[in-house]
């Protein structure tokens, strides 16, 4: 019964007091985060991981996007309540956004999955509220104006998971919030600006990634390099017939009609392409497609991004995901509201290096919170918080979850002074890579 669930969330005050979740600050042993870093460089490509480094180090923002094997090191030594979700593992405010269903309607919701496991709803909430609070400090917002943004998102969230805790379970799942609902969410003075974001995203779909990352050569499409970001696959260690076998095994991840589909197109070209923050080393292959039309034009571009270990992984085990791409699809399903169709996953033959697939720009749009007013920000934070409250009522137990933030402000109050702390050592954190960088024990380029 739900008031049993409720009741079961509030006992669970006793042993984890909501205001214990502000109290955090780094242990005295806590690993240096650069050392962090070049452990997970280990399994990366050695000659892009300066392209990683000097991107992390343009601002602590920067930073704390490629830092979640830091954060995840430094949530484990913070209270949990052992409710368990499945959690993105990366919910930063830059991995909102704006993306189109197989229906053709626009969506907002979570939209990376990199990090995807089982794993404490908490630790969601605190790298989004961090997240909001170490923008809010970039941006020289009063402290007061910081605060309250993080305020609003952690209210929206606890409320936003007792309404979910009052729905039934198919309820939850087929809730999704539109864009409609985005801009109706936001005051009128703020509705002009996210109009244009969500203009902004429809006409990022496959044909622009087609006429960005592609030219004419000998009246056939082929990628456009610009080593070492897009370098095609002659100049790497693969060749077309290995993109063409994890192709194969990528098609038997697909449903039926799925195949039915994508054996409507030929490959034509690959290469592989750098991208994100965090992600720069980890080997990403894009595969341009030619349909039926061709000549006129049928392009499709797909994303094969390797899956590598969760960064959650080291606290909470593989969980049953034994093929990494696999586990970031699964994630991906159970977390988004309605998710691409071309997403599946597929292992290299030779390498036996593990990938997830998906279309390349399917409708994409992200605000740019940098961009944004403390009033602007606060409600793009507050609607990422619905988000992942929807996210973690689809795969956990909404009632016990709200049961155990309640209805007072407590929790809010705790998440508020908990980002403010993470904030200012994730600065320190930023500043020991500059000064990693100037000494020469880390190369950026």
């Amino acid at each position: 019964m739900r008031e049993d669930r409720l009741e079961r969330g509030r006992a669970l005050r006793e042993t984890v007091p909501r205001s214990t979740h502000g109290e955090w600050k780094p242990r005295s042993d806590r690993k240096d985060p650069i050392a962090v870093l070049e452990r997970q460089a280990k399994s990366r490509l050695r000659e892009l991981i300066p392209v990683r480094y000097a991107r992390m180090a343009e601002s602590p923002f920067a930073f704390f996007r490629g830092a979640a094997a830091v954060m995840a090191m430094d949530l484990a030594t913070t209270p949990a309540t052992g409710i368990r979700v499945q959690a993105c593992g990366d919910a930063h405010v830059n991995n909102f956004g704006k993306f189109a269903t197989p229906e053709r309607n626009v969506l907002f919701d979570i939209n990376d999955f990199d990090e995807t496991l089982p794993g404490p709803w908490e630790w969601d909430v605190k790298r989004l509220c961090a997240s909001l609070a170490i923008v809010a400090r970039q941006r020289d917002f009063r402290p007061e104006d910081g605060d309250a943004v993080v305020e609003v998102a952690v209210r929206t969230y606890r409320e936003r998971m007792a309404s979910y805790s009052r729905l039934r379970m198919l309820e939850v799942w087929y809730d999704r919030v539109a864009a409609d609902d985005v801009i109706a969410y936001f005051p009128a003075r703020y509705r002009p600006a996210v109009r244009r974001d969500l203009d902004r995203a429809q006409r990022r779909d496959h044909r622009s990634a087609v006429a960005k990352l592609t030219r004419a050569v000998d009246g056939e499409l082929r990628f456009v390099e610009d080593p070492p970001l897009v370098v095609h696959i002659e100049s790497t260690e693969h060749s077309m017939e290995d993109v063409r076998a994890m192709l194969d095994d990528y098609r038997r991840s697909l449903g039926e009609e799925r195949r039915v589909l994508l054996d409507r197109f030929h490959l034509v070209d690959a290469a592989r392409r750098v991208v994100g923050v965090g992600s720069v080393g980890t080997r990403c292959w894009l595969a341009l497609f030619e349909g039926p039309h061709h000549p006129k034009g049928d392009p499709l571009v797909l994303q094969v991004k390797e899956a590598q270990a969760s960064v959650l992984e080291p606290y909470f085990g593989r969980c049953g995901f034994e093929h990494g791409g696999l586990r970031v699809v699964a994630g991906q399903r159970m977390i988004q509201a309605a998710s691409d169709i071309f997403l599946g996953w597929c292992t290299a033959p030779k390498s036996r290096r593990k990938y997830y697939v998906r279309q390349m720009w399917d409708v994409k749009g992200q605000s740019e919170p940098m961009a944004m007013t403390p009033g602007g920000l606060g409600f793009y934070g507050a609607a990422c918080a619905w988000t992942l409250a929807r996210a973690h009522a689809r795969t956990g137990d909404a009632a016990e979850i709200s049961g155990y933030l309640g209805k007072s402000d407590r929790f809010d109050h705790a998440i508020v002074e908990f980002s403010s702390r993470y904030a200012a050592v994730n600065e320190k954190d930023h500043a020991r890579l500059r000064a990693a960088i100037r000494g020469g024990h880390v190369r950026a380029a």
